[in-house]
């Protein structure tokens, strides 16, 4: 599944927002939050090296393609589950999702940054006053996303601000990473960036109508090129 651009105008549910929970949210959000996002390219550094992201063009395609036929898929729907077990405080079905997101992901690095990041993340939400997290910073099944909900969940971010905020997060450390690597200009990386949060609310949309039984992804070349990344002379980043 690839996401449509849409071209009508996107929800207007952040209005919603109190000025805390906005604020929270771009803490939440922030590319200076200190989880070491900025070390990881999710594969796209074997990518650009075997020619698949070469231009602006190639960029949106390959991003874009793991937007909408993984993220959307996978992650946006564990993390709108997560968000409501934190929310009604069920541990076990918390447990349930983050495992299942950890044991998702299809390479070793990938499995190596998802406990990094939840780990770092853990210790930011810790280290600002939400207890919860501080039992997360040692557990081998932590994630990302299970640390991001439980700061959205307990920050008053509302689920579907959430998914979005993920959503763009995530686009907008593959696009820093693209500038990087392919390279891309300033004014280009932001043009793909462009292109991309145009397609998160139709992403968002598609993800909160997905079953249970529906929820996963299948990458194939996403995962060769991860896999052929922990072997790859030369490397800047750790994914």
């Amino acid at each position: 599944m690839k996401a449509p651009i849409i071209t009508e105008p996107p929800s207007r549910a952040a209005g919603a927002l109190g000025e805390a929970a906005v604020l929270r949210l771009l803490q939440l959000c922030s590319p200076a939050l200190p989880i070491g996002a900025f070390a990881y390219s999710q594969a796209l550094e074997p990518a650009v090296a075997a020619g698949w992201v070469r231009d602006e063009a190639t960029a949106i395609e390959w991003t874009g393609g793991l937007l909408g036929g993984s993220l959307t898929t996978l992650d946006l729907p564990i993390v709108e589950r997560l968000h409501a077990a934190w929310s009604a405080n069920d541990a076990a079905a918390v447990d349930d999702w983050t495992s299942l997101l950890a044991a998702s992901r299809s390479s070793s690095e990938l499995q190596a940054e998802e406990r990094h990041l939840g780990t770092a993340l853990a210790r930011v939400l810790a280290g600002v006053g939400i207890a919860e997290a501080a039992v997360w910073i040692a557990r081998a099944d932590v994630t990302y996303a299970a640390m991001f909900t439980l700061g959205a969940s307990r920050w008053d971010i509302p689920v579907a601000v959430a998914l979005s905020a993920y959503a763009f997060v995530w686009c907008e450390t593959q696009v820093s990473a693209a500038v990087r690597l392919v390279p891309l200009g300033q004014s280009a990386g932001q043009r793909v960036l462009s292109a991309l949060s145009a397609t998160i609310p139709a992403c968002v949309a598609f993800a909160r109508a997905v079953a249970d039984h529906d929820i996963g992804a299948a990458a194939p070349s996403h995962a060769i090129a991860s896999a052929v990344h922990e072997t790859q002379y030369s490397r800047l980043f750790r994914s």
